[in-house]
């Protein structure tokens, strides 16, 4: 194992153990930054912590730089540089996610700010537009659920007169049977004539209802653009 000599008298292996522990240290940080995030709350102390060890990880990994270059046997010397590259790896990404969540913090400070400021000054007449702004997107709201409804209200009673239709084709066809039947039995001209204009008659209030249905969707949907 290595056995170079740092300022604070560590071998690389020590380094490495300390960078290790450190980056843990950091991750967990970073980690429970997220979750207070989540949960709307912030901690600029632990940001500051973990930006430290961050910083105390690079200045580690730029002592193991210089000792691995030291190893007189180049298979460890290869194995110390990967470790040496992975851990600044680390850091690296420890940092990115630093950096972004503080981004982010900072944006949503900023944005708290603003909508503050603008409710400073969202009084008279401001405040009456905000008021008329809140009651038009309820009012668009309402069209929204409403022209829903009525799409799924024509939906089934499209999906009802489909219905209507078959069962009607059905019973025609049960008709002329009976038709036929009565024919054979001698059933009188004016009871068939009568047979027929109820036929005639169901057939209209089938189309009649599909038109009206037609009709007051149409509008409807040009009402609301």
């Amino acid at each position: 194992m290595a056995s170079g000599i740092v300022g604070g008298g560590g071998s690389l292996s020590d380094v490495y153990s300390s960078a290790k522990r450190i980056l843990l240290k950091a991750r967990d940080g970073i980690e429970r930054l997220e979750r207070f995030e989540s949960s709307s709350m912030d901690s600029p102390d632990l940001a500051s912590s973990v930006k430290r060890d961050i910083t105390e990880v690079r200045s580690l990994c730029s002592n193991m730089d210089s000792l691995w270059r030291s190893i007189p046997v180049k298979s460890q010397r290869d194995l110390w540089r990967r470790k040496t590259e992975q851990v600044g790896e680390e850091a690296e990404y420890l940092n990115q996610s630093l950096e972004k969540y503080m981004s982010r913090n900072q944006r949503k400070m900023l944005e708290a700010k603003e909508r503050a400021d603008l409710l400073g000054r969202a009084s008279g007449e401001g405040a009456h537009i905000l008021q008329i702004f809140d009651e038009e997107a309820q009012a668009m709201n309402s069209v929204k659920n409403s022209k829903r409804m009525l799409e799924e209200s024509f939906s089934s009673g499209v999906a009802i007169l489909s219905k209507y239709a078959e069962q009607r084709d059905r019973l025609k066809s049960a008709q002329r049977k009976a038709l036929d039947v009565l024919n054979t039995v001698g059933l009188s001209n004016s009871v068939l004539r009568l047979i027929e204009r109820r036929n005639r008659v169901d057939t209209w209030i089938k189309y009649a209802g599909m038109i009206a249905t037609l009709v007051i969707l149409y509008l409807f949907i040009r009402w609301t653009r």
